[in-house]
């Protein structure tokens, strides 16, 4: 299995896997600039190690070593000097980074101090700028940086990536290549789930892999998609991607405003829709890690 994605989507997607299969690749976004993540990139000049720490924690080993673990890496300071905010688990990183002269080699140590099924990936092996076409009052902007553009008031038309032209790196490609699945979603639309169809080797992989590919969809719309039906979602993925073929696109029902309309874009897709119960029992918008799992095995059997 492939998932794609970033943030607490990603980390969704990556809990329910593990319950499923431990031959997991996880594909993290690498475009963040805000909190600890852009201030160590800024000042290092290193990928933002947010997302990928997330990715790591939650394929930890499911044992007191493994826990232990998640949570120092998880661990946020709080202080009144340079250290707040900071999580832990992004300074190890960085100083693996420099020790080894290598961003997947890093991460594979983190990986062994966590027990982790599977491995964790950055998209490429440079740190990426998203930049987004917006329109606001009906007024055409340009909008750019990961925060920016999650907490922009306008509606997205389209995203891109500076630089343009990113590499994605081999063992990203030879995953993808080598993949049954590959998952996309759920997470934050425009800077987490369609950056990644923005990198060419990479888009170019999702297209030419004989694996299935599958999109979640979240569980509401966020800032930046305020106003998009899931429909709306859906299509938007589409026009980012119109030669990326779908095989499922799993929606929880309550998240779905219109089936029949959903069932059409899916449809021009190439996927079926298929709802499950996903949604945490609380009625917050968070996947439900166990129902998640449940739903990709229901996936699986039915798709092949």
């Amino acid at each position: 299995m492939v998932a794609l994605g970033g943030g607490h989507g990603l980390y969704a997607t990556l809990s329910a896997l593990k319950l499923v299969t431990e031959n997991i690749t996880a594909v993290v976004t690498v475009a963040d600039d805000g909190g600890s993540s852009g201030r160590l990139r800024t000042e290092f000049g290193v990928l933002p190690p947010g997302d990928l720490r997330m990715a790591l924690s939650a394929l930890c080993e499911n044992s007191e070593w493994g826990r232990t673990w998640r949570d120092v890496l998880q661990h946020r300071f709080t202080s009144d000097g340079p250290l707040d905010g900071h999580a832990l688990g992004n300074l190890l990183i960085v100083a693996l980074w420099e020790k080894l002269d290598g961003s997947v080699p890093a991460l594979d140590w983190v990986g062994q101090l966590l027990r982790i099924r599977g491995r964790v990936l950055p998209m490429s092996p440079v740190p990426l700028d998203i930049e987004a076409q917006v329109r606001i009052d009906g007024h055409p902007r340009t909008v750019r940086g990961q925060v920016d553009v999650a907490l922009t008031k306008g509606h997205v038309d389209h995203v891109s990536l500076i630089p343009a032209d990113p590499p994605a790196g081999p063992e990203v490609l030879g995953a993808i290549g080598a993949a049954d699945w590959a998952i996309m979603g759920p997470g934050s639309w425009y800077t987490s789930v369609i950056p990644h169809l923005m990198v060419p080797d990479l888009h170019r992989g999702l297209c030419e892999t004989n694996a299935r590919r599958m999109l979640v969809l979240n569980l509401k719309a966020e800032k930046e998609t305020l106003g998009l039906s899931s429909a709306d979602h859906i299509r938007s993925f589409r026009a980012h991607a119109p030669d990326l073929h779908l095989d499922v696109i799993l929606a929880d029902p309550s998240s779905i405003d219109d089936v029949s309309e959903a069932e059409l874009a899916a449809a021009e897709c190439g996927a079926t829709l298929m709802l499950r119960h996903v949604r945490m029992n609380d009625g917050s918008p968070r996947h439900d890690h166990l129902l998640l799992a449940a739903a990709f095995r229901d996936a699986f059997e039915c798709v092949g």
